[in-house]
């Protein structure tokens, strides 16, 4: 799981860690950090016990963070990215990786959680001919984003918006087919649209009891969604091979290797408009 817009807390209750599970602190403590606090961490153990493999798919989609960036930029020639859901600081953050491929890559950052911003705005940061940039903002409140974003970013050229492990924090009510739409609607020819999203297609009976676990305890529920709703939320959208998939199989680093179901996540990246492979 990973990091999604949520009515923010009080920044007394998260300063303290008095309130329920926070998914960002949750995501922080699967995957090992140290930015979360004991409700956090019952959560998290509580979630490995019914699904142990959550653990992995929280690497996994960190790793395809990673890859599907170096793809935008090295091979797509994208310079621009908005990254919804910036969660807390980890290792390879999308501005680092797209500017290790090219230096004058541009990266806006969208959370609504005043501590997860408090940490990027500290430790995010780069330098020219670079730039980052952070939007205060929930993902369902797309106006805003497009907005804000165009401060920092020329959206009359391609953007890559990313919405990694977000959209399964949305319930079906909120539409979030409806939400990847409009944000296509704002963005130019040759952008880009990449998600990944929980499924309980490997495993039903035991990631249905993860989540439960979890939405039994913290304030945002996660739904999990399957292969046909996850590609649903492209809204027709062209998709880069090798389509929606589970996500170590998106351009794998090694090709080839069989998915072993370890990680309860689908990935895909659509072009917006006339994209490149």
């Amino acid at each position: 799981m990973s990091y999604v817009p949520a009515a923010p807390m009080m920044l007394a209750q998260e300063g303290f860690g008095t309130g329920p599970p926070n998914v960002a602190r949750v995501y922080n403590a699967l995957l090992g950090g140290k930015d979360n606090y004991e409700a956090d961490r019952r959560a998290a153990q509580e979630v490995r016990r019914h699904r142990p493999h959550v653990v992995a798919g929280a690497r996994a989609n960190r790793r395809f963070l990673a890859r599907v960036v170096r793809y935008l930029a090295a091979e797509c020639g994208v310079r621009q990215f908005i990254d919804l859901g910036t969660g807390l600081p980890c290792p390879d953050n999308t501005h680092e990786v797209a500017q290790q491929v090219a230096a004058d890559c541009r990266v806006v950052y969208v959370d609504n959680d005043p501590v997860v911003l408090t940490h990027a705005r500290a430790l995010l940061t780069c330098t020219p001919p670079g730039s980052c940039d952070y939007i205060e903002a929930d993902v369902r409140d797309t106006a805003t984003i497009v907005a804000e974003a165009a401060r920092a970013l020329d959206l009359a050229q391609p953007v890559a918006v990313l919405a990694l492990a977000v959209l399964h924090f949305l319930p079906d009510g909120d539409d979030p087919a409806a939400i990847v739409a409009r944000l296509a609607e704002a963005l130019a020819p040759g952008s880009f649209m990449a998600l990944s999203h929980l499924t309980a297609d490997f495993a039903l009976e035991q990631v249905a009891a993860a989540a439960t676990a979890y939405n039994t305890q913290a304030s945002v529920a996660v739904t999990p969604r399957t292969h046909a709703q996850v590609s649903g939320l492209f809204g027709g959208l062209p998709l880069v091979a090798p389509g929606v998939v589970p996500v170590t199989q998106w351009r794998p680093v090694v090709a080839g290797l069989p998915h072993r179901m370890t990680a309860d996540v689908y990935a895909g990246v659509a072009r917006i408009g006339q994209g490149r492979r």
